[in-house]
């Protein structure tokens, strides 16, 4: 038979098929080393999110956020979807580049835990940023001092922000807000799910929010990165502060005795042998004490007895026999 057939030339071989190579490269497991760095954009958020406790919701669940709701833990609280968490903010951000003007965004936080990382959204992305409680009437009277007219409305809390989103009917108003488990979704019309009530998870929402935007401004790129660290729009706490404060100055001032005073920097001459002998009245070539006023002080006697007049003194002083106010100049004999 091998004879009768035999085997085709080398040209005409069978060579192995590209699905087979393509087959074994896919199944090959990548280094630990070089994993992170085939991490793409995305992965890298959504574990930035996980680690700051995005995903964590309440126990309790609006009707129309059971869509974002991946499951339910043992004790009752449930796990929303980060993957949609992360659509839901690239949506937000496509939305909030689309306006000209950056001023005409109006970022708002009446919680406390947001305000600073609005102030910081509102810093970086040039909106305007009210942090605090809303003043009724912002966006609807327009005689008010504070009347705003923006064109896209982002919010932290709907539950908390419920004033500005009722006004928001009035004017035609998109709003897009990060909404919780338990949030109701009534006129706001992008919901972000995710984690409103901890610190950590709404500085890092803010702080992906505001480099999605810058990215597809064209202001920060791959090679030119955002240098802003996500610390920056985490709430602090007041104490904390205050005791940072308090241990800086304590560095700063130590129990360090003040050195002795030196007048030799002034350029004053000093007479030899002036440090080393002491000023004092006693010694021999001393000048005379001077009393009160530059009279000498009397050579004898006690302190409260007047100097004799001298010179034109003497001559002009009047002899009164009278012998009125004669014990004003002196002092009691026990004093």
């Amino acid at each position: 038979l091998s004879r009768a057939f035999p085997p085709p030339p080398a040209a005409t071989r069978a060579r192995p098929s590209r699905t087979s190579a393509a087959a074994s490269c896919v199944f090959t497991s990548p280094r630990p080393a070089t994993m992170q760095s085939q991490l793409s954009q995305k992965e890298a958020d959504i574990q930035m999110m996980l680690a700051a406790g995005c995903h964590l919701g309440t126990k309790n669940c609006d009707f129309q956020m059971e869509r974002y709701v991946w499951k339910r833990r043992p004790d009752g609280i449930y796990i929303m979807n980060l993957g949609k968490t992360w659509d839901k903010l690239m949506l937000a951000a496509r939305i909030l580049v689309a306006v000209e003007n950056p001023a005409d965004v109006v970022c708002q936080s009446a919680r406390p835990y947001g305000q600073r990382a609005v102030l910081k959204y509102a810093q970086y992305t040039g909106a305007k940023a009210i942090a605090g409680r809303h003043t009724p009437g912002t966006y609807t009277n327009q005689i008010m001092d504070g009347f705003h007219e923006p064109r896209v409305l982002l919010l932290t809390d709907p539950r908390t922000d419920h004033q500005p989103i009722s006004e928001t009917a009035y004017c035609n108003l998109p709003t897009i807000a990060f909404c919780d488990t338990d949030s109701p979704l009534k006129l706001v019309d992008v919901a972000i799910p995710a984690n409103n009530k901890a610190k950590h998870s709404i500085g890092c929402l803010y702080y992906l929010l505001a480099r999605m935007v810058l990215q597809m401004r064209g202001t920060i790129s791959p090679t030119n990165p955002w240098d802003v660290m996500v610390d920056l729009f985490f709430y602090r706490e007041p104490e904390e502060l205050e005791e940072k404060a308090e241990e800086a100055v304590a560095g700063i001032v130590g129990d360090v005795a003040p050195a002795a005073y030196d007048a030799t920097g002034f350029g004053a001459p000093v007479a030899p042998g002036a440090a080393a002998e002491p000023w004092d009245e006693s010694m021999p070539g001393a000048p005379p004490a001077m009393g009160g006023f530059g009279a000498p002080a009397p050579a004898a006697g006690q302190w409260n007895e007047a100097p004799a007049p001298a010179g034109w003194d003497a001559a002009a002083a009047p002899v009164d026999s009278s012998g009125f106010g004669s014990g004003f100049d002196v002092a009691p004999g026990g004093y």
